[in-house]
C-alpha cells in the first residue's frame, strides 16, 4: 500500500527535513496507512488543524460538555447583548430603590419642624383612629371636642397616605383617603361660621333618593334657625309666644356672645360660597380633555358629585330666599 508524506508546516527547516526522511524510511520498512500511523484521524487534514491548533500558542482546545452554539460567534454576541440588558435593569432598579428611598427620607423630614412630644400624640391619637373602625366617627368627634383636631393630626393621616399610595396599598389608601376627609371635615366644622356649619347640616339630611321630602325637613330646620322677621317678633324679646301672644315681657340681657343665626346672613354667605365654586368650574371645564384614562374617568365620577353637590346648594339657598313661617 502506497504512503502519503506529510508536510509539517510548523516545524523548523532542519527539523522538517529529519522527519520527512524518518517518514520515508518508515513507510518503507512499515507499508501501514498514514491514518493509521496517525492514530486513526479520519483525513491529513483532520491532523493538520489539530496540530495548527496546538502549535498556535492559542486555547482553543474545545471543552468537553458544552454545547455547539457556545462556540458561535454570532451566539456569543447574542449574549453578550443580554448580559448588557440585564446590567441595565439592573441599574434601573438601583435609581428606582434610590428614589424611594429618597421619597421617603422626603416624607420623614415633613414634620422635623414640629415638637417631638406633640408628634407623639398626634401619631396616638391618628391610631387610635385606625384602630376604632366602627366606632371611628365617635372617635374623631370626641377628639374634636376636646380640641385635639389640627393641622399636624391631618399631616400625619397625610403622610400615612402618601406611603401607602407610593406602596400601592389600596385597602389602606381607602380608609386613610375616607379618615383624611372626615377629620378634615370636622375640623372645617369647628372653624366654620354658623351659616356654613347649617348648610353642612342641611345637606347631610339628604339621604341620596327623596328630593321633596328632603326640602321639607330643610324647610322645617330654617324656620326653627331663622328668628321670625315680622316687626312684632323684632320688638318682643326672646321667650314671647307671638302666635299665643303670651311670655314675660322683660327687656333682652346683652351677653357677649350672640350666635343668632340671621336668615339674611345665611343667605349671604352660601350665595357668596356658590359663586366661588362657580369661577373653579369654569376654570376647571376650560382646561378638561378628553381622555378616557383611569385618572380621568375618576375626575369626571368626582365633577358629577361636585356638580349634584351645587345643585343642592342652590335649592337651599332658594328655600331661604322665599322662606315663610
Amino acid at each position: 500500500m502506497a504512503a502519503t508524506s506529510l508536510v509539517l508546516t510548523c516545524a523548523s527547516p532542519l527539523f522538517s527535513s529529519r522527519l520527512v526522511s524518518a517518514t520515508k524510511t518508515l513507510t518503507t520498512e512499515f507499508p501501514i496507512s498514514t491514518g493509521q500511523f496517525l492514530g486513526g484521524l479520519n483525513s491529513p487534514a483532520d491532523f493538520s488543524a489539530k496540530f495548527r491548533r496546538r502549535c498556535s500558542g492559542k486555547d482553543e482546545v474545545l471543552l468537553q460538555g458544552m454545547p455547539p452554539e457556545y462556540y458561535d460567534d454570532e451566539w456569543q454576541a447574542q449574549q453578550r447583548e443580554k448580559t448588557k440588558e440585564l446590567r441595565r435593569m439592573q441599574r434601573e432598579e438601583e435609581e428606582e430603590e434610590e428614589r424611594k428611598i429618597e421619597e421617603y427620607r422626603e416624607i420623614g423630614m415633613r414634620l422635623k419642624e414640629f415638637p417631638e412630644q406633640d408628634l407623639r400624640k398626634a401619631r396616638k391619637l391618628v391610631s387610635s383612629f385606625i384602630r376604632a373602625a366602627e366606632e371611628v366617627e365617635e372617635r374623631i368627634e370626641e377628639a374634636a371636642e376636646k380640641g385635639q383636631l389640627d393641622e399636624l393630626v391631618l399631616m400625619i393621616i397625610w403622610n400615612r397616605l402618601d406611603l401607602a399610595r407610593r406602596d400601592d396599598e389600596k385597602d389602606a389608601i381607602r380608609s386613610l383617603d375616607l379618615l383624611y376627609r372626615r377629620v378634615e371635615t370636622e375640623i372645617l366644622k369647628r372653624q366654620a361660621s354658623p351659616a356654613m356649619n347649617l348648610l353642612n347640616d342641611l345637606l347631610n339630611m339628604h339621604d341620596g333618593f327623596e328630593d321633596d321630602a328632603w326640602l321639607k325637613d330643610c324647610r322645617k330646620r330654617m324656620a326653627e334657625t331663622f328668628p321670625r322677621e315680622d316687626p312684632f317678633s323684632i320688638l318682643m324679646p326672646p321667650g314671647f309666644d307671638i302666635d299665643m301672644h303670651q311670655g314675660q315681657l322683660r327687656p333682652p340681657i346683652e351677653t357677649e356672645t350672640d350666635n343668632t343665626l340671621l336668615r339674611v346672613d345665611f343667605v349671604r354667605e352660601v350665595d357668596a360660597l356658590l359663586q366661588e365654586v362657580r369661577i373653579e368650574e369654569d376654570a376647571e371645564t376650560g382646561s378638561k380633555g378628553e381622555e378616557l384614562d383611569p385618572e380621568a374617568i375618576a375626575l369626571k365620577f368626582k365633577q358629577q358629585e361636585k356638580q349634584r353637590t351645587i345643585r343642592q346648594v342652590e335649592a337651599i339657598l332658594d328655600l331661604a330666599l322665599n322662606l315663610k313661617w
